[in-house]
């Protein structure tokens, strides 16, 4: 089973246990502005979300982390690699993404886990590009994208909820020559 370590933060799999505190995360309107229409979400939706990402590592061999502070144990949120399916135009494509509680906000703590999931993804998954998007206006999510090395290269509508996206993207080869 794969588990990324990083200075502060455990990207593991998840547990029935992160259910609840997801939920929390997924509840609060400020984090769930920029995702989808943003509406917010509840603790069911949040098992088949949970449900859905353990899927995803099956099909795939990769998938969303469980993003855990390692000094507390507590859950944070969650970070990883998805097939971005709700935007048809960009695919074949990987996306790293990440969703993290308002508590740990301004910390780095996403920076932090996205670029431990993006270096799984090109040192032990192989892939030879992987993207993000963001809506258009979340400058947070766009400092963190350019922070891991990502430029933009695309702009559309996310046709799910039909806000504006800009897409960025990390090459294999960028990647190798920034490490």
């Amino acid at each position: 089973m794969v588990m990324l370590e990083t200075p502060r933060l455990l990207l593991r799999r998840w547990r029935e246990e992160d259910v609840v505190p997801l939920a929390a995360v997924n509840a609060d309107p400020d984090v769930m502005r920029w995702i989808g229409d943003g509406s917010v979400r509840d603790e069911q939706q949040t098992r088949s979300g949970i449900e859905a990402m353990e899927r995803g590592w099956e099909v795939q061999g990769f998938g969303l982390f469980a993003v855990e502070i390692r000094s507390t144990h507590e859950l944070a949120g969650f970070t990883g690699l998805s097939v971005p399916d709700f935007l048809p135009e960009v695919l074949p494509a990987v996306e790293v993404g990440w969703r993290l509680g308002r508590a740990h906000w301004g910390q780095g703590l996403a920076t932090e886990a996205a670029a431990a999931a993006v270096r799984f993804g090109f040192e032990d998954c192989a892939l030879k590009r992987i993207i993000s998007i963001a809506q258009v206006g979340n400058d947070a999510s766009e400092r963190i994208m350019t922070k891991l090395g990502m430029r933009p290269f695309h702009e559309t509508v996310d046709p799910s909820c039909r806000r504006r996206v800009r897409v960025f993207e990390l090459t294999a080869e960028r990647y190798a020559a920034a490490t």
